[in-house]
């Protein structure tokens, strides 16, 4: 049985947003939005499968507590389900639900469908009006229960993220992530990275052989490569790039970017400069570093 404790816990944290509207207006673009914000993200979901939904967030505690749904509504029996659903949920103390509605102008969104080269869902004959039309009529009761309409006319994908961040963020600065790696060469470049670096050039530790064993994370083995007039002016060019593209990337709408950094093993140069640089911006970004080769001579 749910104890008073867990249902006051719930209501305070349980977060549900419905996302539905004209097909071609952005679900897809809000849906991406919502899970850079740590939603957890359901696309397409049934309407007549929500009461099993909400028992399974129930369940969960706090484990879901924050959750996204993308809803599309092409019939009469849909939006019957949906409102008693919702009727229902109305009635329960730990959740209130938003509908987030994304509308456009019949134009733009016909222009859309020419641009995609997809044929509305809705449209018996092909032609995008025809269905376009069709869903507003349907959608037109459901519209007027939405909490929150973003009309995505004149909106870019990055400027529609935008606004959605901006409503439901609970802390904006957190949803753009730096994560800084270091990697070997010589087991191949990261597939998810985003700008590689090449620090190859610099004076090799791995020569040293006290210090062929150690780490980029031990002073001694930072200190050597740090010391250099060398690493010093790429950190200084490296740094100064970085703080120029980071808030760009930001204002792009990214909600992360992988830097990595290489050299021939992964073990010490580009161990180094990895923990260097995420240290250098952590106080501005919220920032991740990590050491995929580390330990590979011990495998």
């Amino acid at each position: 049985m749910e104890t008073e404790e867990n249902t006051h816990q719930l209501s305070q944290e349980t977060q549900m947003v419905i996302i539905t509207g004209m097909s071609g207006a952005g679900k897809t673009v809000a849906i991406q939005s919502f899970e850079d914000l740590g939603f957890f993200c359901v696309d397409n979901l049934p309407p007549t499968l929500l009461p099993k939904f909400l028992e399974l967030m129930k369940d969960s505690g706090s484990k879901m507590n924050k959750v996204a749904l993308g809803m599309d509504l092409r019939g009469r029996e849909f939006f019957d389900s949906l409102f008693q659903a919702l009727d229902d949920i109305a009635e329960k103390a730990w959740i209130t639900p938003q509908i987030l509605f994304l509308d456009a102008k019949d134009s733009t969104l016909v222009t859309r469908y020419k641009e995609t080269r997809r044929s509305h869902p809705l449209a018996s004959t092909g032609l995008p009006l025809e269905g376009i039309s069709l869903e507003r009529e349907l959608l037109e009761e459901f519209k007027g229960r939405a909490q929150i309409i973003f009309d995505t006319t004149d909106l870019k994908p990055r400027e529609l993220r935008e606004k959605i961040l901006k409503q439901f963020a609970e802390n904006q600065e957190h949803t753009f992530t730096v994560n800084v790696m270091s990697f070997g060469f010589k087991y191949g470049i990261p597939i998810d990275a985003d700008l590689v670096f090449d620090v190859r050039f610099l004076p090799n530790p791995h020569y040293i052989e006290h210090m062929r064993a150690k780490t980029g994370l031990e002073e001694e083995v930072s200190s050597y490569v740090l010391k250099w007039n060398e690493t010093q002016k790429f950190l200084e060019k490296i740094l100064d790039l970085l703080a120029f593209m980071l808030p760009n990337y930001k204002r792009e709408g990214k909600s992360q970017l992988v830097i990595s950094i290489g050299c021939t093993g992964g073990q010490h140069r580009s161990v180094t400069l990895a923990e260097h640089i995420a240290n250098h911006f952590k106080k501005d970004y919220k920032t991740h570093v990590t050491h995929r080769d580390i330990e590979r001579r011990h495998r």
